[in-house]
């Protein structure tokens, strides 16, 4: 299998020497439906130059691309741009084979790898390097951006300056595993989807950081003709396409659209979910139910990056919400999406704390509460669905004057 694998030409220095894995489907509770990349970059410079490596068990197609191009002891420096173990994973065995003369990685990049790996040696050569500092590697040039918390506290971005060239690690990356490596060779609805779902997913949380960071790159004068993520395809056209999107997600601005999700045990709270659902599609906005016995939490999270209200229902078991919205909550609380209103619904046989616990998660994400919650008790009747109905017309009405 090794002869067969070839690195992928990105310009005249620099080709991609990654792995693509087919079968994730998981990735710390973000369904990865497509699949994913582990991006790595060689530059065939004076002194060749390994950007990244990829997951451990990945490292022999690292090593055969790689080999296809040069012997794999000819490569002279190794960066360490992110130390997440999918980019790092087999960087130990890396260094011990290819036993470079440097390797470089950010201050809190030296101390993450030390702590991954403890007891290896032979990563004692990692040298730091900081934002503004330059790697002469002799006809061209490697210059640093640390980037904390986009997103780990380690990251930093490399740029190779000759080749206007952004390796960004992380950012600007989506989980898709594909044969083609670039993004202008990939549909737009595929694309954007998946962009927004790493986004939302993996992103969000720091979006204040990114606008700092979109901030600075603009500030010093940084252009980009190509930006080589870590994950997913390379942007080598229209890089603006999706530095701007991250620019619109980071805004965390609402949009008139409503996102209900709930689970259901015998179908009554389903019944006021479509009744709130049609109350709100009678006013005209976009409205997206999604139940959690058909939806995962990311792709909830995901559709979320653009809404302007969450509306959640459960049913009552042993006096808690139901586990599926427990689960949802703990996943969507910690990505601190903001700038949502919504409510809680539910029903109950005879007792009905869910609903109240609902509202208080709801609360506890900072998403400003719009009426009371509705409860029905066993089967929703005709004065509860109607209810139902006209709280998701206010909601509506109250998320176009939002979003004027």
């Amino acid at each position: 299998m090794g002869s067969q694998l070839r690195a992928i030409k990105v310009t005249e220095n620099v080709y991609w020497v990654g792995a693509i894995d087919w079968a994730l489907r998981d990735f710390h509770g973000y369904s990865t439906n497509r699949g994913t990349t582990y991006n790595a970059f060689l530059i065939l410079a004076d002194k060749i130059t390994l950007i990244d490596t990829v997951k451990h068990h990945f490292q022999d197609e690292l090593l055969a691309r790689i080999s296809s191009m040069v012997k794999p002891q000819d490569i002279d420096i190794i960066i360490s741009n992110h130390a997440e173990m999918d980019h790092s994973g087999c960087l130990p065995q890396i260094i011990k084979y290819v036993q470079p003369s440097k390797v470089y990685a950010s201050v809190r990049g030296k101390q993450a790898l030390a702590e991954h790996f403890r007891r290896k040696p032979h990563l004692s050569i990692v040298e730091v390097v900081k934002s503004g500092d330059t790697i002469n590697l002799g006809n061209l040039t490697l210059q640093f951006l640390e980037t904390p918390m986009l997103h780990w506290p380690d990251s930093m971005f490399s740029y190779l300056v000759e080749e206007k060239l952004l390796f960004s690690q992380d950012a600007f990356g989506m989980h898709l595993a594909t044969g083609k490596r670039f993004a202008d060779q990939i549909a737009d609805e595929i694309l954007e989807y998946e962009a927004a779902k790493y986004y939302a997913n993996i992103l969000l949380p720091y979006s204040k950081l990114i606008t700092k960071l979109l901030g600075k790159v603009s500030s010093l004068g940084l252009e980009f003709d190509i930006i080589a993520p870590d994950h997913g395809p390379i942007w080598r056209s229209n890089v603006n396409k999706i530095i701007s999107l991250y620019a619109r997600w980071a805004e965390q601005k609402p949009t008139p659209r409503i996102i209900i999700t709930y689970d259901t045990m015998w179908q009554s709270t389903a019944l006021m979910a479509r009744a709130i659902a049609n109350g709100a599609i009678d006013q005209g906005v976009s409205v997206k139910v999604m139940p959690l016995s058909a939806n995962h939490r990311s792709d909830i999270a995901t559709e979320l990056l653009n809404a302007a209200a969450l509306v959640v229902g459960s049913p009552t078991i042993n006096n808690n919400i139901f586990p599926t919205i427990a689960d949802l909550f703990c996943y969507i609380r910690g990505l601190k999406r903001k700038n949502l209103c919504g409510f809680a619904f539910g029903s109950y046989g005879w007792s009905g704390e869910s609903i109240k616990q609902v509202e208080e998660s709801l609360k506890t994400m900072g998403v400003e509460i719009t009426g009371e919650c509705i409860k029905a008790k066993y089967v929703p009747d005709e004065q509860v669905l109607e209810k139902c109905y006209n709280q998701g017309e206010d909601l509506a009405k109250k998320i176009k004057n939002i979003c004027v």
